[in-house]
């Protein structure tokens, strides 16, 4: 039972990992938290959703398409929102403001332009369990756990490898200097939104492949945040580590105490860290964050 329970949180937790990398890599580098994140994973959810049901059920090719819208919304959202305020000069809590009022018309187009029911996915594996070491387990978390350490190990490749990596790291230790030192600020913004709306677009097909699509999944980005503040806001590992131990705290708590306090138990461990370590397990404070 604590097995099975276990995998269950660690599918979870990489589903709120895939979230909480968005939330931190922004964060590095403008220092404000973006909430319109839950519009890409709703699009996401969507477009696995009417891919499954209207083309064909191949789950591979959904996530590929849910991938791409949410990398699509993300780089729209940076260019026709965020980018004019930082031109203006606007303070981060205007771009806060902005990201919330766009999560909200997510949600209210959605109900507009389809309807505010439950969508279930139609695929054939859904709902298929295995045994391992007599527990039975559900096929989907595997294969959720799998695709989403593998998306992350690309990430974190991607941060600690690459010249792109590089200029990521130093922009988010001083982003003035990083421009005065010749890189193109305005385009790693939008490759890191992007990046992050990417993510955002996988988690969205894997929370609607486990769970259902509807207008409000977006506010799941909630147990993201949560994620990333206990990690470290700014902190990749971080956030990593902190959905990680919130998915499984958090299933432990549903499996063997109350899922009606799963919810209270998530939001009662944001509050303890913010009174007893704001900077989170492998944050740093903001002025020396990188």
């Amino acid at each position: 039972m604590f097995f099975q329970q276990l995998i269950t949180g660690l599918s979870i937790g990489s589903i709120y990992a895939l979230m909480a990398v968005g939330y931190s890599l922004i964060y590095s580098l403008l220092n404000f938290t973006n909430f319109a994140h839950s519009a890409s994973v709703l699009i996401g959810a969507y477009a696995g959703y009417f891919y499954l049901s209207l083309v064909a059920d191949n789950i591979l090719v959904a996530g590929v398409c849910a991938i791409l819208l949410g990398a699509l919304l993300g780089a729209v959202i940076e260019r026709v929102t965020y980018q004019p305020l930082l031109d203006k000069g606007a303070k981060r809590i205007y771009l806060l403001i902005a990201g919330l009022g766009i999560s909200i018309i997510g949600e209210n187009l959605i109900v507009v332009l389809l309807d505010g029911r439950f969508h279930a996915y139609t695929t054939e594996f859904s709902s298929a369990p295995i045994s391992i070491f007599g527990a039975s387990i559900g096929l989907v978390d595997l294969i959720i756990l799998l695709a989403s350490g593998c998306a992350l190990l690309l990430v974190q490749l991607l941060i600690q490898k690459t010249k792109v990596g590089l200029a990521i790291r130093g922009a988010a230790f001083d982003l003035t200097t990083a421009s005065i030192m010749g890189i193109n600020v305005r385009k790693l913004i939008l490759f890191v939104f992007v990046l992050a709306g990417g993510l955002a677009g996988m988690s969205g097909v894997f929370l609607g492949l486990k769970y259902t699509a509807y207008p409000t999944l977006g506010n799941l980005t909630t147990k993201a945040f949560i994620s990333a503040v206990f990690g470290g806001l700014g902190s990749l590992p971080g956030a990593m580590l902190g959905a990680m131990l919130l998915g499984i705290l958090e299933t432990l708590v549903s499996a063997y105490v109350s899922s009606s306090l799963r919810n209270l138990f998530a939001y009662a461990l944001l509050v303890a860290v913010l009174l007893i370590r704001p900077a989170g397990l492998l944050g740093k404070s903001s002025e020396d964050k990188a």
